[in-house]
């Protein structure tokens, strides 16, 4: 009698290893290739920021206790005696934006910002002054001004990189301009409009906007005593009319606001020049 074979299962199939193929050696020159590959691919470093001082200025501000009227024969009618309030002391970082710094120099050493306004005031920020206007117009600096080269630093990003972070820093108002519209499509048009921080705290609304390119060294008094100077407030009544007139589209709205903020005594840079530094370049002093 036969019996049936037992069912036998295939053993499993061997499983072949392969071992990693062996490590090539590397040449000096394949590795100087693979390095330079490499730093080619990365962006280089910016340079540091330098806010090394490299010159300084003072501006002389005085005081008229009378409101400015554009009307008047000279800043202050003899009937109202002005008044100095001090001196600044400006630091300036030539190094950081050498353009920039050479044109506020020179409006300075040419007296161009001399009998020149500060026009507007917001308390606890900062104030604007150097204003262009039309030539007839007191208080205001008078185009053409050609003799200072054009600006490339204002399109430049690494020029907006220093932050209003306190008080006594001053910028060129590029954000905050309010130079006339005529002047600034003339085609020699050069802004020469700046702002100083008052204080106490930073203004970080204009930062990325405005270029940095000096510090107050000394006269923060002085800076003090002119943000405590009264500025005309409009009420929140007047301030809604002329928020519902500019979105109707009436140009009257920013004919308005042209003098809110205004200072309601005459303040004005009654002289202004250079300072020789007795170094070359003064310790860094960051903003």
């Amino acid at each position: 009698m036969a019996f049936p074979l037992p069912h036998i299962r295939p053993p499993p199939p061997l499983l072949h290893h392969h071992s990693p193929p062996p490590l090539l050696p590397l040449s000096r020159r394949s590795l100087l290739l693979l390095s330079s590959t490499s730093s080619l691919s990365l962006p280089p470093p910016p340079p540091p920021i330098d806010t090394t001082i490299t010159d300084r200025v003072f501006m002389d501000f005085s005081l008229c206790p009378t409101f400015f009227r554009s009307d008047r024969d000279s800043l202050c009618p003899e009937s109202d005696s002005s008044s100095p309030l001090g001196r600044l002391v400006i630091g300036l970082y030539g190094h950081m934006v050498p353009i920039t710094v050479s044109n506020f120099k020179t409006m300075c050493v040419s007296s161009a910002y001399k009998n020149t306004l500060v026009h507007k005031i917001f308390p606890g920020q900062f104030f604007l002054a150097g204003r262009q206007g039309r030539r007839e117009t007191k208080g205001e600096v008078h185009p053409p001004l050609d003799f200072l080269p054009r600006n490339p630093e204002t399109v430049n990003s690494r020029a907006f990189i220093l932050p209003h972070s306190r008080g006594g820093v001053i910028s060129l108002c590029l954000s905050e301009n309010d130079d006339e519209d005529e002047i600034k499509l003339d085609p020699d048009y050069r802004n020469v409009e700046f702002l100083i921080t008052t204080g106490p705290g930073p203004c970080p609304q204009l930062d990325n906007k405005n270029i940095v390119f000096g510090t107050v060294l000394e006269g923060m008094d002085v800076v003090a005593a002119i943000a405590s100077i009264p500025t005309y407030k409009p009420s929140e009544r007047i301030q809604q009319y002329n928020d519902l007139a500019e979105f109707l589209g009436d140009k009257r709205a920013e004919t308005a606001r042209a003098i809110w903020n205004r200072p309601l005594k005459t303040v004005y840079i009654s002289d202004c020049g250079e300072l020789k530094v007795t170094k070359p370049s003064l310790s860094p002093s960051l903003p």
